[in-house]
């Protein structure tokens, strides 16, 4: 192979390589502030009162009502921020949600439960055995915020660490 063959297959490994990562670059206004609305099945990412993009959404598979306990399949509802990224998620990346808060924790311990956690905006499982024999549908998380993989590749690209979340019925 002559050395511009060599540096053409280069050149051109590296651009597929690029192409194929999950992990993309964002250079546009910050989002200030992640709305989830509940009833709507959407998120809204906003950069102040301007909103920068939308997604359809599934959420937890008891979607009606603020998640209490651990295990009552609900996504949670109220302000949050989002305190940690997950690039190894197995379900492809995730944000992880501020849940519980000292309220929700209150709340759980009065009534004698764990409040749960772990919850997340997240995209689709990596096992794809899993997916099959789940069979995806609506609202299928433990009460989590799930999109598709590309949306999620976006999104975690626009969201830092500390970012507001809102979570409407």
């Amino acid at each position: 192979m002559n050395r511009r063959n060599f540096v053409l297959l280069s050149a051109a490994s590296a651009f597929l390589a690029a192409c194929g990562s999950k992990f993309k670059s964002y250079n546009g206004p910050e989002v200030t502030q992640v709305l989830i609305s509940k009833s709507r099945r959407r998120m809204y990412l906003f950069h102040h009162d301007k909103v920068l993009k939308a997604y359809d959404v599934d959420l937890g598979f008891t979607a009606a009502g603020h998640k209490q306990f651990e295990g009552d399949g609900k996504t949670p509802e109220g302000d949050y921020f989002i305190d940690r990224r997950n690039p190894n998620s197995s379900f492809h990346l995730s944000l992880g949600i501020s849940y519980p808060n000292e309220a929700d924790r209150a709340f759980a311990k009065a009534q004698g439960k764990k409040p749960g956690g772990d919850i997340f905006i997240h995209g689709e499982p990596n096992d794809l055995g899993w997916i099959r024999k789940r069979r995806l549908g609506r609202d299928w998380t433990a009460g989590c915020i799930s999109v598709r993989n590309k949306e999620m590749e976006k999104i975690y690209a626009m969201v830092r660490t500390g970012t507001p979340i809102r979570i409407t019925p």
